[in-house]
């Protein structure tokens, strides 16, 4: 077998060309440069990306996931909402004994909305037809993929987890080795019929029987009459000023909201020294602003009782940003689930056009449950919702639940700059606040940015430094109140995919804490 360690520091470098896809697995970037180089457009590179990283990283998304995607057509930016609704069976009162939602099994199973987003972005834009977009999906479904040693490690830890879940034993089981080549052609079955109908199978066909009838087996609300009324949104985006640029996010029910409320605070304050006590410090003072605000309001869009530019007024931020001083500012923990397992990309082409993806099953697999013949790993996210009947996100039939993953999208003076995502749950919205800093406040390049040490806020508030920042930084954030620990495990950060429009051509960077890379021509 082959030894998965890799014993010795390396340093990728950017990518510059003027076709340009990233991705968490190189057989999926290679997909998406495939539809390019057959004259497909950015969107049909992201989708082939996005369908066969389904098979080929099944511990952080699936058929059976959701999608979020910003995409700039040339003209305009148009968001695209791509996540399903609680089963319309679910009532508040079922889970009200609950402190929290169920984490797997079918009562945390929301309608799948990836099939759907797929098939909105190519009938909107897609030059290409749509099942050749599946083409190295089915491939490596069908003929084997050699697995990767992130995705092997998780694998592994995964299987532990869901023993006493036959269908996902059966349908991933034995967890493959780094190197090992594994098969998949129940879910190659899917793909194809998913492609053939445009999927129809999936929400209205045979596919959604399927479905249903496992419901029913296992005890679960999900019906043929949810998949049916499910259907992606496209959403006008979320505008948020950070000195002389733009960042663009999907409105709630994603966290976007978060990088968004802690740029608008940073933007009051000049930009301190790169990786300074006083730049980190600041940084964590305003996440934390924002990720509490958005643990305590955010919700499907139409239950929200606060309105999102409220939240974003200029004058409330700056407000808050004169209310932070040189101290850490005690707030109580966070309460909504988040999860690290997701997988973000990122496209663009010669024309101009440029994508920027997400999807995600929530935790690696999802719920444990698997469809049977049809290598469906469904979701988990309606774990996302409160039991709480006071707040905004409580769970209620047909209803969206809070979401973590979030793609990133940097404009400036109405032009495109940066198509970006970090993927790991809270650390998207963290992500997207040290990215666009880094890129925008400092003049790195995409994989610099992605390169440098991060820090991470966990739930509780404590500051995770990753290795490579300053002792010296560590404890002058002590001195000024936070709890800090350096740490090691490079889950936490996340892995973030960049691609950056410059005067000549595109720059892209792929993140070295997961498995992927840039790659274009």
């Amino acid at each position: 077998m082959i030894d998965p360690t890799q014993p010795y520091a390396s340093e990728r470098s950017p990518v510059c060309a003027d076709n340009m896809v990233a991705t968490s697995q190189p057989l999926a970037a290679q997909a998406g440069l495939d539809m390019l180089r057959r004259g497909g457009n950015a969107v049909d590179a992201a989708l082939a990306s996005a369908i066969t990283l389904t098979i080929v990283e099944p511990n952080c998304n699936g058929i059976g996931g959701d999608s979020f995607a910003i995409i700039w057509d040339g003209k305009e930016l148009v968001g695209l909402n791509g996540s399903g609704r609680s089963p319309a069976r679910w009532k508040t009162e079922k889970f009200s004994s609950l402190d929290e939602m169920p984490l797997y099994g079918w009562d945390s199973v929301t309608v799948p909305g990836s099939v759907s987003a797929w098939v909105a972005m190519s009938e909107r834009y897609g030059k290409l037809p749509f099942d050749t977009l599946f083409e190295s999906a089915i491939h490596y479904a069908e003929k084997g993929f050699q697995v990767g040693p992130k995705t092997a490690y998780y694998w592994e830890k995964a299987l532990e987890k869901f023993k006493d879940y036959p269908e996902f034993c059966k349908h991933f089981g034995p967890a493959p080795k780094t190197g090992q080549r594994f098969y998949r052609p129940e879910a190659a079955k899917t793909l194809r019929d998913i492609a053939a109908t445009k999927g129809e199978s999936f929400y209205r066909g045979e596919l959604a029987a399927k479905m249903e009838q496992a419901a029913i087996a296992g005890g679960g609300d999900l019906r043929a009459s949810d998949l049916a009324a499910h259907q992606s949104e496209w959403v006008k985006l979320i505008a948020q000023p950070y000195r002389d640029v733009v960042l663009h996010e999907i409105p709630p029910n994603g966290q976007g909201l978060a990088a968004q409320i802690a740029l608008g605070i940073l933007q009051y304050f000049p930009v301190a020294e790169l990786d300074s006590v006083e730049s980190v410090h600041l940084q964590i003072e305003a996440m934390k602003i924002g990720l509490k605000t958005v643990y305590e309001h955010l919700s499907d869009l139409s239950t929200m009782k606060v309105k999102p530019e409220d939240l974003l007024d200029p004058e409330l931020l700056a407000r808050t940003a004169n209310s932070l001083t040189d101290k850490a500012t005690p707030l109580p923990p966070v309460s909504l689930p988040v999860s690290l397992d997701t997988v973000y990309l990122s496209t663009a082409d010669e024309n101009g056009m440029m994508v920027s993806f997400i999807q995600s099953n929530f935790w690696g697999f999802g719920s444990g449950i698997v469809i049977p013949g049809t290598g469906i790993s469904m979701q988990n996210r309606g774990s996302g919702f409160s039991t709480d009947p006071a707040h905004p996100n409580c769970v209620a039939p047909s209803k969206r639940p809070f979401h973590t993953i979030i793609p990133g999208f940097v404009t400036k003076n109405g032009k495109p700059m940066l198509s970006f995502g970090v993927m790991g749950g809270p650390m998207q919205a963290q992500g997207h606040v040290q990215m666009v800093q880094r890129i925008f406040d400092h003049g790195q390049n995409p994989q610099a940015a992605s390169d440098a040490p991060r820090w991470h806020l966990d739930e509780n508030y404590v500051v995770k430094l990753e290795p490579g920042f300053s002792a010296d930084v560590a404890e002058a954030l002590k001195s000024r109140g936070h709890k800090v620990e350096f740490d090691a495990d490079k889950v936490l950060y996340g892995g973030a995919q960049l691609i950056l429009n410059t005067e000549d051509g595109y720059v892209g960077g792929s993140d070295h804490r997961k498995e992927g890379m840039a790659a274009g021509y």
